[in-house]
């Protein structure tokens, strides 16, 4: 009863609206967990019909219990809020384009969070501004390392910011200067990427 009351009412008018905030969402859990590198793709293969967003960490990881509960609207580690509603939400808009979801996760080595979307389903919500998504990740949380990959058909780039930190020698990620040439790398490469594409 109660998850018929849920999807019926809370799920549709509180459900995130782009993709992109729901890898903001699973990723600051990934921070949340002391992952020292958070790897990052988005993968759109036009002929399976399929985008897939993968979402890679070596934090503290989840017991099989924690994994197991941490898909249900009303468990969360947080002391903040009562509900944890960020994974819940990702996994109903992945499936309900006929998609799938899937968490896999091991104490003291990490968490994978595989999302899987069927491209073409009316009911996808658009990827939304993954440029805004990952230079907020990347300059608000400098002490941690992401590696980015995007990906559409045969086309893809790759940021990793060991390399970006390893060329500028200790000037940190968060500088005005380097900030600004990070969203623009991000954002010149998608546009090549996509080539006009919409996803």
């Amino acid at each position: 009863m109660i998850s018929q009351v849920l999807s019926r009412s809370i799920l549709p008018e509180t459900m995130m609206t782009e993709i992109s905030l729901n890898v903001l969402d699973v990723a600051e859990n990934s921070i949340r967990a002391e992952a020292a590198l958070i790897e990052i793709s988005v993968t759109v293969d036009t002929k399976a019909d399929t985008l897939t967003i993968r979402i890679k960490d070596d934090g503290c990881g989840m017991t099989g219990e924690q994994t197991r509960k941490v898909e249900d609207p009303f468990f969360t580690t947080r002391t903040t809020r009562k509900v944890g509603l960020g994974v819940p939400f990702f996994k109903q808009a992945a499936e309900s384009t006929g998609g799938s979801f899937e968490i896999v996760s091991k104490t003291g080595i990490g968490t994978t969070v595989t999302a899987v979307f069927v491209l073409s389903h009316i009911d996808r919500m658009p990827l939304g501004d993954m440029t805004s998504t990952m230079h907020t990740l990347i300059t608000f949380n400098i002490q941690t390392d992401f590696l980015y990959t995007f990906q559409l058909d045969d086309r893809n780039f790759t940021l990793d910011t060991r390399e970006f930190k390893e060329i500028l020698g200790g000037v940190p990620l968060d500088n005005p200067e380097i900030s600004a040439y990070i969203k623009e790398y991000l954002n010149e490469n998608e546009k090549e990427v996509m080539n006009g594409a919409i996803i």
